[in-house]
């Protein structure tokens, strides 16, 4: 499943061509994907404009004129491709994402000459329509935790959502009602790169008051800074995942533990080897010698 660095990616390739642009028509070529569409989906979006779009945790989000916003989730294999008619127009762009017509079920047709189709040959994403002024209490998103890479994400805040939490730091990092859009590949870099055990308990990176520990301000840099390291080397592609020009994601290149099983750990006079365990059925690459 793309990761948030990959869903950013997408969104980013998405608003240039999107946002501003009305959306002439919609092609739906099957009624459903995970979920059955919206009902009367293509006719509720047919001429709304896209003022915005934004993310939240894994999720794109669409805010149209109409007081709707679309909510687009990638699933498993999702992807979009962006074709325009002016080929020759400056900073057009048209690259090939899959033959295979029989997997793309959406289209959107918009005002601006520009092409968007879906494409999902597993059919795990979804599209559903939801009122713009009452997202935060939509199910999908009333219990999600604090963005990683928003300005509200700090060592404080990380050191008090897990005081006095016994569970596994790999564990309590994937908690999405605590913290929003971490997967298993970028949790994996991060506790590396501040040389936390996966295994340790969620609540030594909090002081006896809940205040924030060195292990704790150590944690939220390497969050923040492998996170905006991916988005800017355009994600991770590993399996399905594209950016929406077509191109690979390429900071799977620059991974120090994920998928590192019986390397040398990378970390500069650390002698250990890259292990592989698996915590909660995902596994978890890590250094036991400098991760403690």
């Amino acid at each position: 499943m793309p990761e948030m660095p990959e869903v950013e990616t997408v969104r980013r390739g998405l608003a240039g061509v999107l946002v501003g642009a009305k959306i002439e028509g919609i092609e739906q070529r099957r009624p459903d994907l995970r979920f059955p569409f919206p009902e009367r989906f293509a006719e509720r979006l047919a001429g709304r404009r896209v003022e915005g779009l934004s993310r939240r945790a894994k999720y794109i989000l669409a805010a149209l004129d109409g007081g709707e916003t679309l909510i687009l989730h990638l699933g498993m294999s999702g992807s979009f491709r962006i074709e325009r008619e002016e080929e020759d127009t400056p900073g057009a762009f048209h690259f090939e994402r899959s033959k295979i017509a029989a997997h793309d079920h959406v289209v959107f047709h918009l005002s601006n000459g520009a092409q968007v189709t879906y494409n999902d040959p597993r059919r795990f994403g979804f599209m559903l329509l939801a009122p713009s002024g009452d997202l935060t209490a939509h199910p999908l998103f009333s219990r999600l935790g604090v963005e990683p890479l928003g300005t509200d994400f700090s060592a404080a805040v990380l050191a008090r959502l897990f005081a006095g939490r016994k569970t596994p730091l790999k564990a309590a990092l994937l908690d999405q009602s605590l913290v929003a859009g971490l997967g298993n590949i970028y949790v994996c870099e991060a506790l590396h790169r501040a040389g936390l055990s996966p295994r340790g308990e969620a609540a030594a990176i909090a002081g006896p008051s809940g205040r924030p520990t060195a292990k704790a301000r150590r944690l939220a840099s390497a969050i923040k800074d492998v996170l905006e390291e991916a988005v800017a080397a355009g994600g991770s592609t590993l399996r399905d995942h594209r950016q929406t020009d077509g191109a690979l994601g390429y900071f799977q290149h620059s991974f120090v533990v994920y998928g590192k099983e019986g390397a040398a750990c990378r970390r500069p006079r650390c002698p250990g080897t890259i292990a592989r365990i698996t915590q909660a059925g995902r596994s978890t690459f890590y250094c036991p010698t400098c991760q403690r």
